[in-house]
Order: structure tokens, then sequence, then C-alpha cells
């Protein structure tokens, strides 16, 4: 069948954008099934940098057509904020469509988000604040807003009132009680409805149809699936499912209607916000990965914590997930490294496990086993062909390979679209099931 998921690996920001960017000019329709303005994706190329947060990457592709599906939460103002300034630099958004199911985030859930993470003291998740989960939370409570209510002006005002009188109970018996006015609430929403009116369509049916007709189907998932709400560092995620599964149900694809599920992988870890993170570093080696991968937020500039690649936490992953393929970026970022230390096993009570615990507090006590793998000291990020990597670094990529058990076909060494190289199936030394 025609559809690729395009997912993460680890805890998000492993390069989904760049890999949906390269991809996308194979397929006809790229659909963002999950998250919110909280998971943006960086893409560099010969146009620039552009920095999405809730349009699809692969909107660069001219016809193109990029859907929002149902498991999104959209800003509807920071969308249309976003349309415009892609349509500044000359990006052309008329491929752009949103599922008349995905639910809104109104000014209303940022407001609940910060109180929410206030009460949490010395549990903190670190959220970006941004309103996500207080909208996802809505949706499962049945209280949600969505993006087909902005058709009817009757049914908007009738279901914002509802939702402002309720939310306003709850300010009023708070530390921050001055209410939300409906009136100007709807007021700014409305204009908003109409820009995007023509946007909004049945997302699944439009999908289901492209598959009908054999077009090639991608589905990028937001974030990664060790912040799932059921499989992943729990509490300490988000509020969706970054999965292969949470891609077909937010996209309105059925599982046998996929034949390729593409993990991204970062060839170390790095992790935003709190919870458990096994192979962290706290040190200067820690700091030279973050400032060599340039890791901070694209949607908030925050600086990631980063540590060694961690098999447990992945093969974890590629199981749940049936990856067929695997894309490592960011390999160029360990030229510098005269050895990299890679995560094993986790030892927990004195005893060996192979898998990351469900309870966060066992898995805030594992220990990393490491495997040190040598280092190449060259650099990697002019290499176009897997034969120009020195003989560390491709050691290091069969290593990977074995241990998450799912071949690498993609190895990238730099941000742009021509640096990520091409590994063909069967290569000597590589996994080629």
């Amino acid at each position: 069948m025609p559809v690729t998921i395009i997912m993460g690996g680890q805890w998000g920001d492993e390069g989904k954008g760049k890999l949906t960017d390269a991809l996308a000019a194979t397929a006809h329709v790229v659909v963002r099934a999950n998250g919110g303005s909280n998971a943006g994706h960086t893409v560099q190329t010969p146009a620039g940098v552009f920095k999405f947060r809730l349009v699809p990457s692969g909107i660069l592709n001219p016809g193109c057509l990029c859907i929002i599906g149902a498991g999104a939460v959209v800003d509807v103002a920071m969308l249309v904020a976003e349309m415009d300034s892609l349509e500044a630099r000359g990006i052309d958004t008329a491929g752009l469509r949103l599922s008349d199911r995905a639910h809104l985030v109104l000014p209303y859930h940022p407001r609940l988000d910060r109180m929410e993470e206030a009460a949490r003291v010395g549990d903190e998740i670190g959220t970006t604040l941004s309103g996500n989960g207080p909208a996802y939370a809505d949706k499962v409570s049945r209280r949600g807003i969505r993006a087909g209510d902005m058709l009817d002006p009757a049914t908007l005002d009738r279901l914002v009132r509802r939702e402002v009188a309720a939310k306003n109970r709850l300010f009023a018996i708070t530390d921050d009680p001055e209410p939300i006015d409906p009136d100007a609430l709807l007021a700014a929403l409305r204009p908003v409805a109409e820009r995007l009116a023509p946007l909004i369509v049945p997302a699944e049916v439009v999908i289901q149809d492209a598959i009908d007709a054999g077009r090639q189907v991608m589905i990028e998932c937001a974030q990664g699936p060790l912040l799932d709400v059921d499989y992943g560092t729990y509490p300490f995620g988000t509020s969706s499912s970054p999965t292969a599964a949470g891609a077909c149900q937010g996209a309105g694809v059925a599982p046998t209607q996929v034949d390729r599920v593409i993990a991204v992988f970062k060839a170390y870890s790095t992790r935003v916000g709190a919870g458990p993170m096994p192979t962290e570093l706290h040190d200067a080696t820690g700091d030279l990965i973050r400032e060599r991968g340039r890791e901070y937020g694209t949607g908030t500039g925050r600086p990631r914590r980063t540590g060694w690649f961690d098999t447990v936490a992945a093969r974890h992953v590629v199981r749940l997930n049936g990856v067929t393929e695997i894309a490592l970026t960011l390999v160029d970022v360990l030229d510098a490294f005269p050895a990299i230390p890679v995560c094993v096993a986790y030892r927990l009570d004195g005893q060996e496990i192979h898998h990351p615990p469900a309870n966060i507090d066992a898995l805030t006590r594992v220990a990393p086993t490491y495997d040190d793998r040598p280092g190449w000291g060259t650099a990697t990020d002019g290499a176009r062909h897997i034969d120009d990597l020195p003989g560390p670094a491709r050691d290091y990529v069969t290593f990977i390979e074995a241990r998450l058990r799912a071949p690498i076909r993609l190895i990238g060494v730099g941000p742009d679209r021509e640096q990520l190289i091409p590994v063909p199936a069967g290569l000597p030394g590589l996994v080629t099931a």
C-alpha cells in the first residue's frame, strides 16, 4: 500500500522535518498526524531555514497536498500567522488542508497549562505552556471545539460561550481570577474562521481517496514515541500518541494500508523538559554535543538535554512500532569524540534489564551499561556516499543497526538536504532484513 509513516525514535527533535521534506518530493499527500505548536520542525533548504510549528514540512514541495489531521490540536491564530510568514517568503500554501475533526487550542488553554504546571511543585513536566495538554484533555473529556465547528457561526458561538463559562468558573477560584470575555474571544476567532474555512475538509476522506487512487501518502509524526502517553516516560511526556499506531489514528489511515515505517534517530540522545533520561550527560561532553548539534528548541529556544545513544530505549521503539527502516541523523556531531559510549543495557537494583521499566521512579534509578565504540576524529559533513565515511563511523552505524535489528537506510551528516546519505540494501556488514 502507498502509505509511509515517518516518526521519531527518541524524545523528539530527531530531524523528522528534514527527512519529510526530502522524501516529500515523491509524495502526493503529507499528513501531520498529532501534536500541536509545541512540536517544531526545522528544515534547511537552498532558500533558507524554515521553522514549522503546525504546517506539515511537505509544504516546501510544490504540488504536495499537506493536511493537518484529526489527531492534531491547532492554535488557529498561530496557524494563520505561520501561513502568512511562509507566503511572505514565497511559499505557496494553497495546498494546505485542515481536518474538520482537529481540535482547537484556544486562549484559555495556555492559561490552564500554566496553572497546572505551577501546581506540580517538584514534579514539573517541563511543558512548553502552549496549551496543548489542556486542549487534549478537553478532547478526551468531550468538551473540545473542533475545526469543523468554525464552519457554522451559530455552533461556534454556542460552544465557545459554554466553554468560556466553564473555564471562568474554574479561574474564579484560583490566584488568577480574571474572567475571559467570550465576546472578545469570538470577535478574534471569526476572521480566523473565515480565513481557514476553505481549507477545512473531511481529511480522512481526502486521504482515503488518495490511497484508493494509488497516490503516495506520507504521515509525519510530531515529537517522539518515548513521550507517548501510553508507552513513553509517563507522566513526563505528551498528551497524544507519536507512534506508528497513533499516526494511523491521527491521519485516518488503517494499519493494513501502511507499507513503510521509517524511524528517525539521532546518533546520540536529546530531550527537552523533565523526566528520566538514562544516558544524560551533565558535563563538558554533554555541553559539546549540545553546541555541535545546535540543540536548542525550534519553538522555545530552550537548551536540550544531551546524552549518548540508548539502544535499550531505541529497541523498545523499534519493536512496538514495527519499524521497517531507520534514518540515523547528526552523525557528524560525533566527529569530535575519540570514544563514543553506547548504552546496551540497564542495571536496576542489581539486575540487568533490556527494556525501559514503566515505573517512573524505577526508570530514574536505572544505570546504563556502556559499550565504548572508537571515534573517527575526521569531519564527515562532506560525505555523500557510504564509502566516504571513515571506517569507525561505518562501524558505529553497523553497531547501532545490529542492536536495533532494523536496517539503517539513511545517514545524516548535516542539516542540508544533500547531507542525507542513502545506504543501499544488502550492503556488506549492515543489516539486510
